[in-house]
């Protein structure tokens, strides 16, 4: 195979995933133009780009994103190093399985949109009540895929790892958090999209800034070019934060058989 057939090649493959988006838009603009959908329910994509473009040369639109930003990244350190800790104790330590695991199994089936009324009556409707929903509905993920991560591990490469005289904590550095390791980062990729989704109702329903007080107060205005932004603008972080995530897992799985062609 040729170099430029085989750049060409990378290239179309790279191209390939945003194929249906563009098309997608290209509808939605033809639809817009043509007539057939009202632009006061749903405006054309040219209309949200203007939108984009006044929200950015104010500043307001950086102004939101990182308010948006930084209750997300709170929550999610506070709920995925709380559910990391917590799936090792129960993954490494059989007491620790037996104190926290049914407490944490039945906490993780309440919906974190069900606990809204008490956590505003505990927090009010201040930052701390934002980042304590993000930080709730993530910690289930992280803590359920550590767990499993660390349950799951091949108990002949235990014995193996035994064998050469690994325990203790040299075990579970060289041999129990690697091979767990993938499980977890499939946890903490879930965890960041479950995180967007909570704050979006968050924002909406209490607060005075971010991309969800945005959409919420341009619905006021009968703003839907504005509205249709904040949706987009969501899709787009919880997009980047993916691809953060899957660097980080070829990076770190190097190693491992499955991750080791794509690195």
């Amino acid at each position: 195979m040729s170099r430029s057939h085989a750049l060409a090649q990378g290239l179309w493959q790279r191209l390939l995933p945003w194929l249906v988006p563009i098309l997608l838009l290209a509808f939605w603009q033809l639809a817009s133009v043509a007539g057939w959908l009202n632009h006061r329910v749903l405006p054309a994509p040219s209309e949200v780009v203007v939108a984009f473009w006044q929200l950015l040369i104010s500043g307001d639109l950086f102004r939101h994103l990182a308010v948006s930003f930084g209750r997300v990244a709170a929550g999610f350190v506070i709920g995925a190093g709380l559910g990391l800790s917590l799936g090792l104790l129960t993954g490494v330590s059989r007491l620790g399985e037996a104190l926290f695991d049914t407490t944490l199994q039945m906490l993780r089936n309440i919906p974190p949109l069900a606990i809204l009324p008490l956590v505003i009556l505990w927090f009010g409707i201040d930052e701390s009540a934002k980042v304590f929903l993000v930080a709730f509905a993530v910690l289930f993920p992280v803590y359920l895929n550590t767990y499993h991560g660390i349950r799951s591990l091949d108990p002949q490469l235990l014995e193996m790892a035994r064998s050469y005289g690994l325990s203790g904590n040299a075990l579970f550095r060289q041999v129990v958090l690697p091979g767990a390791l993938p499980s977890i980062l499939v946890g903490i990729r879930y965890a960041l999209g479950i995180a967007w989704i909570i704050l979006i109702v968050a924002e909406t329903l209490s607060a005075t800034s971010g991309i969800g007080y945005l959409a919420a107060n341009a619905r006021e205005f009968l703003q839907t070019d504005i509205v249709v932004l904040s949706i987009l603008l969501y899709a787009a972080l919880g997009k980047v934060v993916d691809v953060a995530a899957r660097t980080l897992e070829k990076r770190w799985l190097r190693w491992h058989p499955s991750y080791f062609k794509a690195a």
